[in-house]
């Protein structure tokens, strides 16, 4: 396992992928938002943003803005599934901007979007606490591109805290290493 210090190896084609990952899981609850604030295409240009990323773009200013952007719409969505979708797109935009440093806060930016979109549909379930059988954990354990294992097998474990959203996201760390 690399020490906190370490640089690690990361390809542009592996911030691609990640991306792409990152905005496939919080595009599952982009319509927890949209439920509660119909009007605010934030997140959801944070999303299309990181698919133009995957998709060859440049990572620009313009690309973080709408990761800031999808945050501020986050801290003013009132409805808890609303906050965690908006986080989630937010994350999304963010992986772009995964650093190559053996951190262990750098796996925030592979996998916070699928924890936070997980969170999302567990407050709109209903069942907080409770995953949703069939929900995006699982669809982000099926669906990892090969750069998503490939990166986190070079990185130290997800950090601990985080509440709810970090105990997700550390199942997922360790589903994907196994």
């Amino acid at each position: 396992m690399p020490t906190e210090s370490e640089k690690i190896e990361l390809s542009e084609h592996e911030l691609r992928e990640i991306a792409g990952y990152a905005a496939d899981c919080a595009r599952r609850t982009l319509a927890l938002f949209a439920q509660h604030r119909p009007a605010d295409a934030r997140p959801r240009d944070a999303i299309e943003a990181a698919y133009a990323f995957a998709g060859g773009g440049r990572r620009t200013a313009a690309l973080r803005q709408s990761a800031w952007a999808a945050y501020r719409a986050a801290q003013e969505a009132g409805a808890p599934a609303a906050v965690d979708a908006a986080r989630a797109a937010s994350h999304a935009a963010g992986a772009a901007y995964l650093h190559p440093l053996a951190d262990a806060h750098q796996v925030k930016h592979i996998l916070g979007a699928a924890a936070h979109a997980a969170r999302a549909e567990e407050l709109a379930s209903g069942q907080d606490g409770a995953p949703a059988a069939g929900g995006t954990l699982v669809w982000a354990r099926r669906h990892a591109p090969p750069a998503v294992t490939a990166v986190l097998g070079r990185l130290p474990a997800a950090p601990a805290g985080g509440g709810r959203v970090g105990e997700l996201m550390r199942g997922l760390d360790a589903a994907l290493r196994a």
